[in-house]
């Protein structure tokens, strides 16, 4: 009997119009939004817990703001339209989309991707490492509380100041210190595992290579020369992006986000979900609305293959206030 009870409770649960992952919920996303398109990305009955948990960017975050470095060039040198994929298209790591699986790792996930395309960015494509978002969670403790969120600013300072190891996605065996928490499944038949209950604990500082990996960990470590954070003007974003590459920035997340199919995303519908961190890759315009580029770290089968657009211009969620960036040092 209680088990048909509780059955039955999360049958309205899920049927609930305001659950932001029902279909009540995205058909009305997609009366109210005008330049974007809504759609499934997670199963109904995905838990909320998880899904806050994704936003792993700490309310404190501000505190850790890198100091501001503001660069000087004339406004019409840059071109309309922007993709650092094409800008760069031998530094693979910009095409990536990265799954932070059930912990509220985003803040190191846009660190470490934006690091890895810089790498290769500023050697010309002639140098290639994939940053250890592994060995940023469970070894920063200046950087925040691992799974249960942390300060982006903060990892880019210890790219600089204590070095980064190498590491690629779960299982992937790739580098000093692959990601240790495995992805989750978006989709209801997937192969993977699903996307329920409480976030994941935040791996154990581990200073030392996987086994098959023939660098030691401290001899694996590379640096930022440089790191700082950009001014919240949409001409100093766009200036940055242009000249070093990928920047790493955070916004307030709302319900309405997390059904994100294409088009240029606007907050039209939902609560506030909390704060996460991403990583910016250029900019266009469509159909009118300007746009900044995105990369997610919510695996490929979110979004459109894992990337968005958002508005650009109008500092919309925050997307524009906390910009954090840096320049790698070549041994």
């Amino acid at each position: 009997m209680r088990f048909f009870i509780l059955l039955c409770f999360l049958a309205v649960a899920w049927a609930d119009p305001e659950h932001p992952l029902s279909q009540e919920f995205i058909d009305i996303t997609n009366e109210k939004a005008d330049t974007w398109r809504a759609g499934r990305n997670f199963p109904e009955h995905t838990s909320l817990t998880y899904l806050r948990g994704l936003m792993g960017v700490h309310p404190d975050a501000d505190n850790f703001r890198l100091p501001m470095k503001l660069l000087i060039e004339e406004e019409d040198d840059l071109p309309e339209e922007f993709d650092a994929r094409k800008q760069w298209p031998n530094c693979p790591t910009i095409n990536e989309i990265r799954d932070q699986g059930s912990c509220g790792s985003c803040w190191a996930f846009g660190a470490v991707e934006a690091m890895s395309d810089r790498y290769c960015i500023h050697s010309d494509a002639q140098k290639h490492f994939r940053f250890s978002a592994e060995d940023l969670v469970s070894c920063c403790h200046t950087c925040g509380f691992g799974c249960n969120g942390g300060f982006p600013g903060a990892a880019w300072s210890y790219w600089v100041h204590k070095g980064l190891v190498s590491g690629g996605p779960f299982g992937s065996n790739q580098g000093c210190q692959p990601y240790a928490i495995a992805p989750c499944e978006h989709h209801v038949n997937g192969t993977r595992p699903s996307c329920e209950g409480e976030g994941g604990k935040t791996p154990k500082c581990v200073k030392k290579c996987e086994e098959n990996y023939n660098v030691a960990y401290k001899d694996d470590k590379h640096y930022g020369k440089s790191s700082y954070s950009v001014s919240r003007n949409e001409q100093q974003i766009r200036l940055e992006i242009y000249k070093n590459g990928p920047v790493e920035g955070a916004f307030t997340v709302y319900e309405d986000l997390l059904n994100y199919k294409d088009g240029v995303y606007q907050h039209v519908h939902g609560k506030q979900l909390g704060g996460h961190a991403i990583r910016i890759l250029g900019w266009g315009t469509e159909n009118g609305t300007p746009y900044w580029l995105i990369a997610n770290s919510w695996n490929t089968d979110w979004g459109n293959n894992g990337f968005f657009k958002i508005l650009r211009g109008k500092d919309h969620c925050g997307i524009e206030s906390s910009i954090s960036a840096g320049v790698p040092k070549y041994a």
